[in-house]
């Protein structure tokens, strides 16, 4: 099968694509005909061996955590689901390629592309976590720093309905991008401080940091301490006193898919930019730079 793997770490440039051997699912796997794979910022980061201590990443390896695709081959154990079924869930084994094992899926609606249904499991799982760590309630104020890429579009419009204003930071082109997901959108950096103030006078009771750009500071001037803030993004946090975030192995299927039904539904919007598997490489350059609006995806279709 092909599949995108890099056997040293790097830029870019180290990622390419090869001919390997289909993967065989073990106890508890299923094996998916990839149809879309998830592109994430956790994925270049791994690539340039830059969290090695972290995730250590026998090589070669072929890179992404998430996939959408039609289940081709049962592992030993595997009931609820079957061959020929539509799915989207998180890869076991690198989802940059034709075929990807994986252990956790959930069914995919059939009103929902496979695209749109890739941009759901890494973004959803972590939007709704920090949400659960944030405690976000009605009536309250959140504020979101960084939430025009696919975690962000998510965790706005996860928020706004469970009743919290979400003030959103992000550049020039994506403030009208986060009004429309149901935000009070503001830029980020100098003055970032004053700005929220202005928009929200009685103060904001819980931040998101999804941009690890140095907003950390400001956040707690703004709680006036460390309560109620969570990063995904700033490595610095611990320093500071405030929780970081890692990605959570407790993944819902029962949640998953419930996000699935109401995109479908129309009822959750997802935003993406689609690469064919051939042009991974780009797909991470844009990824690399930190300024992506919505979800970055590789088709197979």
């Amino acid at each position: 099968m092909k599949a995108i793997l890099f056997d040293r770490f790097g830029g870019t440039e180290v990622l390419r694509e090869a001919d390997i051997e289909v993967p065989r699912p073990g106890p508890g796997q299923v094996r998916v005909r990839v149809k879309a794979a998830g592109v994430n910022a956790l994925d270049g980061k791994i690539r340039s061996g830059a969290l090695e201590a972290v995730f250590p990443t026998p090589l070669p390896s072929v890179p992404g955590q998430e996939l959408a695709g039609v289940v081709d081959a049962l592992g030993e154990g595997v009931r609820d689901t079957q061959v020929g079924d539509e799915v989207l869930g998180w890869s076991d084994s690198g989802s940059y390629a034709e075929y990807a094992l994986a252990t956790t899926v959930a069914p995919k609606p059939a009103g929902l592309d496979w695209q749109h249904a890739v941009a759901l499991p890494v973004a959803g799982e972590t939007a709704e976590r920090v949400l659960k760590l944030l405690a976000v309630a009605a009536g309250e104020t959140v504020l979101m720093h960084g939430a025009s890429g696919a975690v962000g579009t998510l965790a706005v419009q996860l928020a706004t309905a469970r009743g919290a204003r979400v003030i959103a930071t992000a550049g020039p082109s994506n403030q009208d991008y986060l009004t429309s997901l149901g935000a009070t959108a503001t830029t980020y950096g100098e003055g970032l401080v004053e700005r929220v103030r202005a928009l929200a006078p009685d103060g904001v009771d819980a931040v998101f940091d999804l941009a690890g750009k140095g907003a950390l500071e400001d956040s707690i001037t703004l709680r006036g301490g460390t309560d109620r803030i969570v990063t995904i993004a700033d490595f610095g946090a611990r320093q500071l006193g405030i929780t970081f975030s890692q990605g959570s192995q407790a993944r819902s299927v029962t949640r998953l898919a419930a996000l699935a039904q109401h995109a479908a539904a129309g009822k959750l919007t997802t935003t993406v930019t689609a690469y064919p598997l051939a042009q991974a490489a780009t797909a991470q350059q844009v990824s690399d730079t930190g300024h992506v609006r919505g979800k970055l995806v590789l088709t197979l279709v």
